[in-house]
């Protein structure tokens, strides 16, 4: 264990993880005052961050140039995971709207999803845009089940799923066999999709862990095996370095796993940790949200560009 600083820390497990670490780099808190921060994605012309505090129904934006951080959308319907697909735009998972949404370049907000064979959606929770303008995304029902990061009501569906939704709008489930299917993120030659699943929030012995299925050319999975399980609480958000790392969020900070699963090291939070992404002019700091916090971290790797380049 070394560089401890206010609860802050890096606990390399296997030796390769400092090549990950930056000797001098420390973990920063760039702002704190959310109720439970979620889904932060990186828009690189602007050098801004955009983040989900759910709870108070907002979008906030931390400024690369300044370090200020302001409301971006309030209300914003308790979104929660956040993606940018290829044109730039903001693609957002609404739990109280029970849909998928992008962001326009002039502010108009289409709906990518909110519904199934005529039944309402869940609460999305978490999306990632292909390379071919797909978008896939978790359909938990945490949005559902209280007040506090959504409206409580039944499924209408009756299942929590993932699902694809084709650039023509035709929507497929994809996985049907998940408790609370949660965090996803694609490998970096999309041949494979990791999908967390944390059905252990809300049944004994549930999953905690993350599963890794391969995909077909014509968008379909196979496999789905147990890739890794949380040893401190549930992974829930993700991404991963362009050698194929995943960096991922967990009850002590974030857990890096090697491309076969292994438990390469930690950098400690002390706050859970509900999702990360990759951003700044290198994709080489990682932005982590903390339940009330936003922090980051310089690291010796680069994230996968959501631009298709680095």
């Amino acid at each position: 264990m070394f560089g401890m600083i206010d609860g802050t820390g890096f606990n390399a497990i296997d030796p390769s993880f400092d090549d990950c670490l930056i000797g001098h780099a420390r973990v920063e808190r760039l702002w704190t005052g959310a109720r439970w921060s979620e889904g932060p994605v990186w828009f690189a012309a602007g050098r801004y961050l955009l983040w989900s505090d759910i709870p108070n129904n907002r979008i906030l934006r931390w400024d690369d140039t300044d370090g200020s951080v302001s409301t971006f959308r309030q209300p914003s319907n308790n979104s929660n995971g956040h993606s940018v697909d290829r044109q730039g735009r903001l693609v957002s998972c609404e739990h109280l709207s029970r849909r998928v949404t992008r962001t326009e370049p002039d502010g108009s907000i289409t709906v990518i999803a909110d519904s199934y064979q005529g039944k309402r959606l869940n609460s999305p929770n978490d999306v990632v845009v292909k390379s071919d303008g797909s978008s896939w995304f978790t359909d938990p029902s945490y949005g559902i089940m209280m007040d506090y990061e959504g409206r409580r009501a039944p499924s209408e569906i009756g299942a929590c799923h993932v699902y694809r939704v084709d650039p023509n709008g035709d929507i497929r489930i994809v996985a049907d066999d998940y408790v609370k299917p949660n965090g996803l993120a694609f490998s970096p030659d999309e041949t494979q999709l990791y999908i967390a699943d944390t059905g252990g929030t809300h049944m004994p012995d549930g999953p905690a862990h993350i599963r890794r299925h391969s995909v077909a050319a014509d968008g379909t999975l196979s496999g789905g095996d147990v890739f890794a399980t949380c040893d401190s609480g549930f992974f829930d958000g993700f991404r991963l370095d362009t050698d194929g790392r995943i960096w991922t969020s967990a009850a002590d900070g974030v857990h890096c796993l090697s491309p076969d699963g292994k438990l390469l090291g930690k950098i400690l939070i002390p706050e859970f940790v509900a999702n990360v992404c990759f951003g700044g002019e290198k994709l080489n700091r990682l932005f982590i949200c903390g339940t009330t916090s936003l922090y980051s971290v310089f690291l010796n790797v680069n994230g996968v560009s959501p631009y298709g380049r680095f």
